[in-house]
């Protein structure tokens, strides 16, 4: 099987043990009951209750909350009930925490006041293990055809929260996605689809987070009764629930049991049931979107080429017709009440305005129904005035006899521009997804069954693996942003998306489907893309009363020309030919309309958003949320975790010293064995170290991918251990051969009574002093001997804490380490301000200190006793983390074990919000000056007038403009760090 894509999963942490020591140790420490966690995918995380000091804890699910101002109204709400100690909202959580004294306040009253802010609000009262949607919720995607502007996505938002069953709903316009989470009990898919669609919006399910539910590709049916046949088959398969077979698109979704039936079996009892006439294959749902993407763009390019095909006659009979004495006698033939020519063009926009633009009508219509406005709103009144005024001059010149100039060729072209932009800007934000279309084109469309003939496991199958054997080099870049390729090896983790680039390999799948990495990573992009930074609520809010400043000014415009022609304060001259005043105000009025343009503000930030959010997964850097993006330009400190962070979290014994005349050889055989029964990195060290002294190496990996058991590895060579106690902190006790063994830092020695001699003490200092952490070993209550262990810096950790510190950034370091390894660590990175031997939950308050003068403070661990600090800080960065990017706590997952992608993430949350405020600026110099040229102001002093139908294609190249510039971030390139230094390679 060669070529397999495989992707290697980098190396996750596991979780703390017991044991703790005096150095960086002391963070493994169990994290407290009362610490948060912070997940931007599930927000049903459950409800805390502690008695510290008679305070009492709760989190609240809070419905309705759409910006930044919300959740600062939720909090202030919490905030003034008297008795309420702290309280904080996350906006993209919808959730609530809140601490009070019970006493004063009850559960009730908490719900109470949030409702009276206006929201909705349930306590989230399931004590102990997290679970997925404890309320029996579904989270949806649904794809919504039909928006246009933010006017739009505010209507549709508006329409799914009043329904009932509906606990959240998120719509995004540049792709075209709305999220819902909602009750399957109270309301179906079927009904969030028809709300929709009653709405005048199109609307399909994408996927929802049932794990029963498959799509497939059908091949084979070609009439009625191969439909019947499938159906017969469907009904006679165990575990089928229900089905859905679509004959247009040839797609069978199927609801099915998975405790009954599994996805491969499904797939191969519909083929063995019609002895092989039907061949079925799996659709992922976002290349269904991909499709669906297409489809549109399609259906935007037929209407505009419809829409210019009978524009271009009617343009040529008004500007070249006149110039071509035969043709023009033919168009000022009279054929009853009108002249040829009026007929001609009076037929041709007619089709142009009623059926090319018939979605014009149709998306003003739902806009106004659901007492919102949008664009179509503008480009609906701008075609139709032009349009009946025509129509209307045509009949009162066949009453009267006077012909008044007719302006059909404006209605044509001006939904011909309309229409030419929003095929530009369908291509456009085509291109912003691409981030997600080529994560899912990494997914391997197929692989390789093998089945063992006596009893063995399937090994390969599409998902998360780990080679049971055999040795290739693998090309990660796709996921981790690392070009180099990475030796794999048997029991080497990799993942589907990746490409093997040589070698056989036999794999064993260990996750597969949405359990995935690459799914994962998928679902995290468009989660991100999806979420709105506070910066648009601008938009949101300029979009509301946009279209109606718009007409009122269009209104403005004509009486205020109008009122002026027949008060004479400007001449006749200016009139066009068989023109009036009302004509020639109308024209300016029309102009108004069409030209100003809400697209470009509704798209200025989420185009930008997307786009940013595609480049980071591309360069290894996962951003959970546009609000993340906002927050992490800010950045004033970066607080940085020591052992894994600053370091290579590989610990290494480095100096052993024994005191007493026991030998170097038994002295480690005796730590060994105490450390055996400890699960803590620098118990590993040490027995890993003792291994290699005593000429024991790794024991290599059996066929079938398992590494032999913990006691066929050390039993031999180690003695027996009774009574084995970790102290938290300190270090561990144990009795071998009757004597008690203590290992561990001062506070265990001094704690068990034991005295630390002057030569050991300056020995630990030694060790302090040169970045070591000292580990005392005592044998029968008197120190033997003390090693020293040493975690390596990482090779770029000075070079980008002098980067950070360019970049106006202070680095900040905090360890559970003592103060003098911390301070030999940080003069070696060159870090001024250290926070040392720091617990887990106490990191959470350095972060607070930071904040307290409103600074924007980010935290960078490796995601797991950093949890706290994480979730505290403005900006949560988990380095390292491999397959672990669900990690709750962090708001960027930085994929590679490298602090260069620090820097990356901040300079691409700087770059990201220089666009869009580039954007900004443009999308409102574009309708400042254009509505006042457009109202004719410049007319009278330099004669410029603009057209309805150029004021019409200027408005569709604005919107096209914005979602370009979005579109030059994907050139971004990774600041260099030689750059940021100023260092000259010569």
């Amino acid at each position: 099987m060669r070529d397999l894509q495989l992707t290697q999963v980098a190396g996750t942490r596991r979780s703390p043990p017991a044991m703790v020591y005096t150095d960086d140790v002391m963070e493994d420490v169990r994290l407290l009951d009362s610490c948060e966690s912070r997940d931007d995918h599930n927000d049903d995380s459950h409800a805390i209750v502690i008695g510290e000091d008679g305070f009492k804890r709760i989190q609240v699910r809070v419905t309705g909350m759409t910006c930044a101002a919300c959740s600062n109204s939720v909090e202030s709400a919490l905030k003034s009930v008297h008795g309420v100690f702290r309280a904080s909202v996350a906006l993209l959580q919808n959730k609530a925490d809140v601490v009070f004294d019970p006493a004063l306040v009850k559960d009730d009253d908490i719900k109470n006041a949030i409702e009276d802010a206006g929201f909705e609000a349930e306590i989230l009262s399931e004590p102990g293990i997290l679970k997925t949607n404890p309320d029996g919720t579904l989270l949806g995607q649904f794809t919504i055809g039909g928006m246009t502007c933010a006017a739009c996505v505010n209507s549709v938002e508006g329409i799914l929260r009043s329904l009932p069953g509906v606990k959240r709903a998120v719509v995004a316009l540049a792709t075209s996605l709305g999220e819902v989470e909602y009750d399957p009990i109270v309301i179906s898919k079927d009904d969030i689809v028809n709300a929709i669609e009653d709405a005048g919006f199109d609307a399909s399910l994408v996927q929802s987070n049932q794990q029963d539910k498959i799509l497939l590709g059908v091949a084979g049916i070609f009439s009625e009764k191969d439909v019947q046949l499938l159906e017969g088959i469907l009904v006679m398969l165990d575990g089928v629930r229900q089905f859905h077979y679509n004959q247009l698109s040839s797609e069978l979704e199927v609801l099915f049991d998975p405790e009954v039936v599994g996805s491969r079996s499904l797939v191969d009892g519909v083929e063995r049931g019609s002895n092989g006439k039907f061949k079925l294959h799996a659709i992922n749902p976002y290349s269904r979107m991909t499709s669906k993407d297409v489809e549109e763009i399609s259906v935007m390019f037929r209407l505009f080429i419809s829409s210019l095909f009978l524009s271009i006659p009617i343009f040529f009979m008004r500007v070249i017709c006149p110039h071509i004495p035969l043709l023009y006698s033919l168009l000022l033939w009279r054929c009853g009440p009108f002249l040829m020519g009026d007929w001609l063009k009076w037929a041709l926009v007619s089709v142009v305005q009623f059926v090319i633009g018939k979605r014009f009508y149709v998306a003003a219509g739902r806009a106004l129904r659901n007492g919102s406005t949008n664009m179509d709103v503008l480009v609906a009144l701008g075609t139709s005035a032009s349009y009946f005024y025509s129509v209307c001059a045509l009949l009162y010149g066949a009453v009267t006899g006077f012909w008044p100039p007719t302006y059909f060729e404006t209605s044509s072209m001006l939904i011909t521009f309309v229409l030419l932009g929003k095929y530009l800007e369908c291509l456009a934000k085509g291109k912003t997804s691409d981030a997600i279309k080529k994560l899912v084109q990494l997914a391997p469309a197929t692989a390789l069954l093998v089945v063992k003939d006596k009893g063995g496991k399937c090994i390969a199958v599409k998902g998360d693996r780990f080679i049971t054997y055999s040795t290739c080099h693998v090309n990660e870049s796709m996921v981790t942003g690392e070009s180099a390729p990475v030796l794999k090896e048997g029991s080497s983790p990799v993942v589907g998306g990746t490409i093997n680039l040589h070698g056989a390999l036999h794999i064993q799948a260990t996750k597969v489907g949405s359990d995935a990495v690459l799914s994962q990573i998928i679902s995290l992009v468009e989660t991100a893309q999806m979420s709105k930074a506070p910066i648009q609520k601008f938009a949101d809010y300029v979009a509301s009363i946009f279209v109606p400043t718009v007409v009122g000014l269009a209104l403005v415009t004509l009486f205020s020309w109008y009122i002026s022609g027949i008060s004479g304060a400007y001449p006749k001259e200016w009139l066009p030919e068989n023109g009036n005043y009302f004509v020639f105000s109308l024209m300016f009025s029309i102009s108004v309309m069409v030209i100003a343009c809400p697209c470009a503000l509704g798209l200025a930030t989420p185009t930008a958003v997307m786009v940013a959010t595609g480049v980071g997964a591309n360069h290894g850097v996962l951003i959970k949320g546009g609000d993340a993006l906002e927050r992490a330009q800010k950045i004033k400190y970066v607080i940085l975790d020591k052992t894994g962070t600053l370091t290579q979290g590989q610990a290494t014994v480095t100096d052993v010293k024994v005191f007493t005349g026991m030998g170097r050889g038994e002295f480690l055989r005796w730590v060994a064995s105490a450390e055996a029964s400890s699960e803590h990195p620098l118990a590993k060290a040490i027995v890993e170290y003792a291994r290699h002294f005593h000429f024991f190496d790794e024991p290599p990996a059996t066929n079938d991918g398992q590494t032999p058991s913990k006691g066929s590895t050390i039993s031999g060579w180690l003695l027996d251990v009774s009574d084995f106690l970790a102290h938290p902190g300190s270090g561990v006790k144990c009795f071998i051969d009757g004597k008690r063994i203590l290992i561990g830092n001062r506070k265990l020695m001094t704690e068990s009574g034991i005295a630390i001699p002057d030569q050991v003490e300056n020995f630990v200092v030694e060790l302090e002093e040169s970045a070591k952490t000292g580990v005392l070993v005592a044998f029968d209550d008197n120190i033997i001997g003390i090693l020293g262990i040493a975690d390596p810096l990482k090779r770029e950790a000075s070079v980008v804490i002098e980067g950070l510190m360019k970049m106006g950034v202070k680095p900040v370091m905090v360890t559970g380490d003592n103060w003098r390894t911390a301070r030999a660590v940080a003069k070696e990175v060159g870090i001024q301000d250290v926070r040392a031997e720091v617990m887990p939950a106490g990191k959470a308050d350095v972060v607070h200190s930071f904040q307290r003068d409103g600074s924007i403070v980010a935290m960078v661990g490796d995601g797991i006793n950093d949890s706290p600090a994480l979730a505290a800080a403005d900006v949560g960065m988990a380095i390292g983390a491999g397959t672990d990017i669900a990690i709750e706590a962090a708001d960027y997952v930085l994929m590679r074990n490298s602090l260069e992608d620090v820097i990356t993430a901040i300079d691409l949350s700087r770059k990201t919000f220089a666009r869009i405020r580039l954007n900004y600026v443009f999308a409102m110099a574009y309708n400042v000056i254009a509505i006042p040229i457009a109202a004719g102001m410049f007319f009278p002093s330099l004669g410029i007038m603009l057209p309805p139908w150029v004021a019409g294609a200027c408005m569709a190249l604005s919107s096209v403009s914005v979602v370009c510039s979005s579109l030059l971030l994907r050139r971004y390139r990774k600041p260099r760090l030689t750059t940021i230094l100023e260092i000259t390679v010569e």
